[in-house]
């Protein structure tokens, strides 16, 4: 019985640090998805006033018109929306050659490093003290 029960302990671990390290590929991920689309908005920046359509836990919806005339809607939503209100207007900076990716102005990847970083400072949190138990009995078992 305390074999099993010991089976099911390591596993149980190895799920969760297995699941921590696939959360903190995703933080790293989306940092380094930021600091891409940071550098595209910027090498092509462009710039313009947009109308904040809707808001909604998943994306912000803002329209807004290039100088050619032109009126976009970005289905993505825009980067950075944190603080936005349907009906606001706002600056924004967008990719000339790519108008469907843009931020809100003197934002950039920085607003995302608090709450990625406080994420997988918080997996760890957990998932450390099971990785110690689990290091801990291998290296008991090898001894």
């Amino acid at each position: 019985m305390v074999g099993r029960r010991e089976r099911v302990l390591t596993i149980g671990v190895r799920v969760l640090i297995g699941v921590a390290c696939v959360i903190t590929l995703l933080c790293g991920s989306l940092v380094f998805a930021a600091i891409r689309n940071d550098n595209a908005i910027t090498g092509n920046l462009g710039t313009a006033d947009a109308e904040v359509v809707s808001v909604s836990f998943d994306r912000t919806i803002v329209r807004y018109s290039t100088p050619d005339g032109i009126a976009h809607i970005p289905s993505l939503g825009v980067l950075y929306p944190a603080g936005l209100e349907a009906g606001q207007l706002v600056r924004v900076e967008y990719d000339v050659t790519d108008p469907e990716l843009v931020r809100v102005a003197g934002r950039s990847v920085l607003v995302t490093l608090l709450p990625v970083g406080s994420t997988a400072l918080i997996t760890w949190l957990v998932a450390g003290p099971a990785l110690w138990w689990y290091l801990r009995r291998r290296r008991a078992a090898k001894v």
